[in-house]
């Protein structure tokens, strides 16, 4: 009897105990959930600042607003007066926060060009016009990377290959997405540039375009430019990722 009382207690405590820290937790929860909508205030771009513009210029050109905690990033600048002595290293448009990542000392400003993230290493690729959107994109833009390539035999069964490029020549795939393109070099039609004793022809309206990667990445990158092909697609906030499998001419007829 004493033994039945004694676990009745021992139970009854653990269930107020466990009632008590999920009632804690709960209320973690939704502090932390509170600390998230907390709102904070931001600079934002209500008129166009083109690249190169004074940080101490663009005061007209921002407007001052309350978004929750949640959706502004660690580098959105709230106090134009912090950046004095800067100048915007891209062109900032309506709508988007002002970030310090994109105000540099004048120095650091290259026109044309866009800070590279911490971490990343830029690597270039030259494009005919029609692999980058008819020579339209600019640095800032964000791009996924095709790449496409074909071999001289069909590839056997036993390769260590996805399945789908089995017993074909040729196969495309999206190598990246969410590619940061921070340079682009526009060249003239029928500019000649020499290699040695070569002279190498570029064709009307290609273009240099510099891309910030990981080292990993670049590797990638700059295999694909010395074996195969690239393609460049222009993406947006509204684009998805459907992650798309290896494309063969079987894939093409499905």
């Amino acid at each position: 009897m004493k033994t039945r009382l004694l676990g009745g207690i021992a139970a009854l405590l653990l269930g107020i105990i466990g009632t008590g820290l999920l009632v804690l937790y709960v209320q973690g929860a939704e502090a932390r959930a509170q600390e998230g909508l907390k709102p904070v205030d931001v600079l934002v771009v209500v008129e166009r600042i083109p690249a190169g513009t004074p940080a101490e210029e663009i005061g007209a050109s921002v407007q001052r607003k309350s978004l929750a905690k949640s959706a502004v990033p660690e580098t959105a600048v709230a106090d134009i007066a912090s950046q004095t002595g800067k100048v915007t290293a891209a062109d900032l448009e309506p709508g988007e926060q002002v970030l310090s990542t994109k105000l540099v000392n004048p120095e650091q400003y290259s026109p044309g060009t866009v800070p590279v993230p911490d971490g990343l290493e830029e690597v270039t690729i030259l494009l005919a016009p029609e692999r980058i959107l008819g020579a339209r994109l600019q640095a800032g833009d964000e791009v996924a990377v095709y790449a496409s390539f074909e071999t001289e035999d069909e590839i056997p069964a036993e390769a260590p290959v996805p399945p789908e490029l089995v017993g074909w020549k040729q196969s495309t795939k999206v190598l990246f997405h969410d590619v940061l393109i921070t340079a682009v070099q526009q060249a003239a039609p029928d500019t000649e540039s020499s290699a040695g004793d070569e002279n190498v022809a570029l064709p009307g309206g290609s273009a240099f375009i510099t891309v910030a990667r990981t080292d990993v990445d670049a590797a990638k990158l700059i295999f694909a430019a010395e074996y195969g092909s690239l393609w460049l697609s222009k993406e947006s906030e509204l684009s998805k990722n459907n992650n798309p499998p290896v494309t063969t001419l079987r894939k093409i007829w499905e």
